[in-house]
């Protein structure tokens, strides 16, 4: 926005005012979606799912941070874990690595959210974007689904849509 009124202001002292207006229209992030981030997806909640190598002691740790169980448990060698509106989930012998996820339709609590962008489409808005995806879920349909992407330092991010 600083850069914005910057470059405003100086075509406007050189007489320019009403080309600079256009100028630097064409320059904002709302008519520059490919240099800019405008676009307001509904990620949904939240979590940092982390593959731990004793469930019992990762929980136990923690809970001592204050972090109480939402679901999961030994059984399905699981657990999530909420902190305020904080969501860790512990994983043993489900993945490699650390992963943050993000699930559409859902608040930080796993209730369903009234509104939220369908898996597919965000998807859809990442390949448009001309972002590389390491797995995908089927375009057609809706309801549950998931798909993962890296980021630019290789860090997994996964979108895991359950409703």
């Amino acid at each position: 926005m600083k850069t914005y009124l910057i470059v405003l202001s100086l075509l406007a002292l050189l007489g320019l005012h009403r080309q600079a207006q256009t100028d630097v229209a064409t320059l904002s992030p709302e008519n520059n979606p490919k240099q800019f981030n405008t676009t307001n997806m509904k990620l949904g909640a939240f979590s940092l799912s982390l593959s731990v190598k004793d469930l019992q002691t990762s929980k136990d740790f923690y809970e001592n941070l204050g972090f109480t169980v939402l679901a999961g448990s030994f059984e399905q060698n699981y657990f999530i874990l909420k902190n305020e509106n904080a969501l860790i989930g512990i994983f043993h012998g489900m993945f490699e690595g650390n992963i943050m996820t993000f699930n559409p339709g859902w608040d930080e609590s796993g209730q369903n959210t009234e509104s939220f962008e369908d898996v597919r489409q965000i998807q859809q808005h990442l390949k448009a974007q001309g972002i590389k995806l390491e797995t995908e879920v089927g375009e057609s349909g809706s309801g549950p689904g998931s798909f993962m992407v890296k980021d630019p330092d290789g860090n997994i991010i996964y979108i895991d849509q359950h409703r």
